[in-house]
């Protein structure tokens, strides 16, 4: 049986993540996340910042971090044969569950070309924002997107029958 574990990263998990920054960026051209910040994920911002390992294998991360009541979600990658399992879902798991009832908003940044990721930030209840030009370095536009308090409560429901937050006790949802 295929065993999922997915919990915040730590210290030790620098090299998994490298390695798997490698295995899945690196064949495709795009820039990898430079191993300072990767550091900075593993050893400041653990607490929002996710790995899953399927039989011990790490096959995905999602690194974010949170600024005041500000959220950014700055890379959800998979493995290519992970992708379309529940990787994806355990990974938001902890993550919206992390910061749900500690921000006002949250913030993603995606290519243009990258469907997947801009259909799952919509699933998500993300807006566009605006697209920025330059944005990692000359040529690279990127589109920002954003989740605020407003949608948050009315996606509760929605994150609840995904299984990404816990439902809420019948006296807090008469309370809200």
């Amino acid at each position: 049986m295929t065993r999922y574990q997915t919990r915040p990263l730590t210290s030790d998990d620098f090299s998994a993540l490298v390695e798997l920054e490698q295995d899945i960026f690196g064949g495709s051209g795009e820039e990898l996340l430079c191993s300072y910040y990767i550091r900075l994920c593993c050893d400041f911002f653990a607490d929002t910042c996710f790995i899953t390992l399927v039989d011990g294998r790490p096959v995905g991360y999602l690194l974010g971090f949170v600024n005041r009541r500000e959220a950014y979600c700055t890379t959800l990658a998979v493995r290519p044969e992970f992708q379309r399992t529940r990787v994806v879902t355990l990974l938001l798991r902890q993550f919206v569950r992390v910061i749900m009832s500690r921000v006002d908003s949250c913030w993603f940044t995606v290519k243009p070309d990258n469907v997947a990721a801009r259909k799952l930030h919509k699933m998500l209840g993300a807006t566009d924002v605006e697209v920025r030009k330059d944005f990692y370095g000359p040529g690279d536009e990127r589109i920002v997107s954003r989740i605020d308090r407003a949608a948050f409560q009315v996606l509760r429901q929605k994150y609840e029958r995904l299984g990404l937050v816990e439902p809420q006790p019948a006296a807090a949802e008469e309370a809200a």
